[in-house]
């Protein structure tokens, strides 16, 4: 008897023992099977014969625990997978740029306001797109913390660079302290399915709103406040805008025909040259070639385009070389202000929607791979521990990204690989200069790719299954856009749930409510007559 065959069956016994624990006599008998298999287990590790042989079918000549412990710890096989293409390349690469929708206005903001220096955030954001690309597996975007940016931009006065690396760093550290201490996964197991979805519903509406905005009327980022409507010729027209979201509509629809999983089905009763199945015929072909058409890319690599249109002189202006990078003195009053005016606000967002909205949303759409709000949380902050004491843009990992790359056509960690690698020659090759570019990209452009990322994220929450849980989820999502914070529509959640399961508690103690549960399980268990 093979050594890996009693290590399945100690597995296996184990498991039925954890299912059946409520079986006395069952779980008495597998437990003398389990004595009996360790006894055994014991035995073969102990013999020399067994060991020769696990060692010669593997090849290996270290001993055999030894081996399984690497295994387990590094698996390299995940890592050789997550940089694997899902779908086609041109897919993939379409999906890297469905969240610079709201990566590029507020980059363009901190840059122009608070003095941000551009070539430092794309290098740095460069590399955190790569390596969560590996780790995760999943287009796993890298998105600006929105509240801080917030703060830096629209409040008087303006934070500093040191100021805002200190707001970062702080959200880092309590981020990375619930990961490393697993209250993250603790809040994530327990929180309402029904909260979560109202909160990644008003952050998807707002993007949309946004991005109404963005198509409709002139944006001054460095303000933060919108003009004069927008004229409907010119390069950063509305035509240009209307026509790149009919653009993104043909080609990917509304996102079912991405993996070629919705197609029509060809009937099998019929005859094989019907009229109806070349019909169907026809149709799936025609969507698999517009479902491969990289859309995003397209509008963006045309919006680059029209840079250069619109200002020729900017090339004159351009910078060869990357930012010269410096650790950051930050001071006890940088500290204070950082931590008072921006970190406070930023993270209970983080909490939400860089972590719990993020974890619900992989598991919705990689159900394979759902990311753990361990390893998201201890992400975010070891990205802005390194990167903020450079001067690096506060970062994080944003439900909307994710939802705007998976619509265009992201599905693993290439995709986000793929815009890591465009960042970092952008970073390495113009610095700072590159902000530039970005000063003349159309605004149009960019509500149209936020527009797809904000409904694609609303989206996540139609799987509501009773009135109760859609009336806890849209009263979080309202809260959370009047009142334009998610930690209050979370807490107003919170309590509107345990309200509405107070109402079906009962409360003539804990005696009665034991034998009423009992007489509904004879009831349950009783023959229908």
């Amino acid at each position: 008897m093979g050594f890996k065959w009693l290590k399945f069956e100690y597995i296996n016994v184990n498991r039925v023992i954890h299912d059946a624990r409520n079986s006395y006599l069952i779980t008495l008998k597998l437990k003398l099977r389990l004595r009996e298999l360790k006894l055994k287990i014991i035995v073969a590790l102990l013999s020399t014969p067994i060991m020769e042989e696990e060692a010669a079918s593997s090849n290996i000549r270290t001993p055999l625990l030894r081996r399984e412990w690497w295994r387990n710890s590094f698996p390299t096989h995940q890592w050789a997978t997550s940089l694997r293409l899902k779908t086609s390349f041109w897919s993939e690469l379409g999906g890297s740029v469905g969240d610079l929708g709201t990566y590029i206005p507020i980059v363009i903001a901190l840059t122009l306001v608070s003095h941000l220096d551009l070539g430092t955030t794309l290098i740095f954001t460069a590399l955190y797109n790569i390596i969560t690309g590996v780790l995760f597996g999943i287009p796993m975007p890298v998105q600006p913390m929105k509240s801080i940016a917030a703060v830096a931009i629209s409040e008087s006065p303006p934070l500093t660079v040191t100021q805002i690396a200190a707001a970062g760093i702080s959200t880092a550290s309590v981020l990375l302290f619930l990961g490393a201490t697993g209250l993250m996964s603790f809040l994530y197991r327990f929180l309402p399915l029904p909260v979560v979805r109202g909160v990644q519903l008003s952050q998807g509406l707002q993007f949309a709103f946004s991005a109404i905005k963005y198509v409709r009327y002139d944006q001054d980022f460095a303000s933060g406040k919108s003009g004069d409507p927008r004229t409907w010729l010119g390069l950063d027209g509305l035509i240009v805008a209307l026509v790149s979201i009919l653009f993104m509509i043909l080609s990917t629809g509304s996102g079912d025909f991405v993996d070629e999983n919705h197609s029509y089905r060809i009937s099998t009763v019929e005859e094989p040259n019907s009229q109806l199945n070349r019909s169907r015929t026809r149709i799936n072909r025609r969507l698999r070639i517009l479902a491969a058409i990289p859309s995003a890319f397209i509008v963006f690599i045309l919006g680059l385009v029209f840079c250069f249109l619109r200002d020729p002189s900017i090339v004159k202006h351009l910078q060869l070389g990357p930012s010269k990078m410096h650790v950051l003195k930050i001071s006890w009053e940088d500290w204070k202000t950082g931590f008072v005016r921006a970190a406070i606000p930023q993270i209970p967002l983080s909490v939400l929607n860089s972590v719990i909205a993020v974890c619900k949303l992989s598991g919705d759409l990689f159900p394979e791979r759902e990311v753990s709000a361990t390893a998201v949380s201890v992400s975010v902050g070891i990205m802005n521990l390194v990167g903020c004491w450079f001067g690096a843009m506060p970062v994080c990992h944003g439900a909307g990204g994710l939802a705007g790359q998976y619509r265009f056509g992201g599905r693993s960690g290439a995709s986000v690989a793929f815009l890591g690698v465009g960042k970092l020659v952008l970073g390495l090759v113009f610095g700072n200069s590159f902000v530039r570019i970005l000063g003349q990209f159309p605004i149009g452009i960019l509500g149209a790719l936020l527009l797809f990322s904000g409904i694609e994220l609303a989206m996540a929450s139609r799987d509501m299954n009773s009135k109760e849980e859609s009336f806890v989820m849209l009263v979080c999502a309202a809260v959370s856009l009047t009142g334009s914070s998610a930690a209050l529509g979370f807490g107003c959640g919170i309590v509107l749930f345990l309200l509405l399961k107070l109402r079906h508690m009962d409360c003539s103690g804990f005696g009665s409510w034991k034998s009423k549960s009992k007489a509904v399980v004879q009831d349950d268990e009783a023959p229908i007559p």
